[in-house]
């Protein structure tokens, strides 16, 4: 093979050949920054809006249907009137004691957290809780000492 060709060179057509390609002049009828419905589209018409009044219109009718059919014995339909009804319980956590020396270093106090959670002291779940709460912390004062490097270096600069 040659070494100013190459098999995957593109070659232009035989009609195509004197062909210089000129600037679109897009569509003549349009003219830049006129729309077409200076008046927009009126208040309640967008797909959306008119989905919701069809369903609105019904929807009395509909939780009748779905209440009697609750209380027929529906479990389906009582599941979801229970739904809408009443809020999902959420999991609540309980108050928890164990010995956690606040004045060791972040380190120590996850090892305790730790050795509580193996000894039975702590479940996994709250020893979890209190592990990304002290990982939170150590976030939070690296940052804290970082910004107070960069603002002595700052001043180191500019004295």
């Amino acid at each position: 093979m040659e070494q100013g060709s190459s098999e995957l060179d593109a070659t232009q057509p035989d009609w195509l050949v004197n062909h210089v390609p000129g600037k679109n002049p897009g569509n003549p009828n349009w003219k830049r920054g006129v729309s077409g419905n200076p008046k927009g589209r009126p208040p309640g018409k967008t797909p959306t809006q008119r989905v919701q009044a069809a369903l609105n219109d019904g929807s009395v009718e509909v939780a009748k249907k779905v209440l009697e059919a609750a209380q027929a014995g529906d479990m389906q339909a009582a599941g979801l009137v229970l739904a809408r009804v009443s809020p999902t319980l959420r999991a609540q956590s309980e108050k928890v004691e164990f010995d956690l020396d606040p004045s060791l270093p972040l380190s120590e106090q996850l090892a305790q957290v730790a050795v509580a959670v193996a000894g039975g002291q702590l479940s996994l779940d709250a020893g979890q809780q209190i592990s990304a709460m002290l990982s939170n912390l150590a976030t939070v004062r690296s940052s804290e000492q970082l910004e107070e490097r960069i603002i002595a270096l700052e001043a180191r600069a500019v004295n």
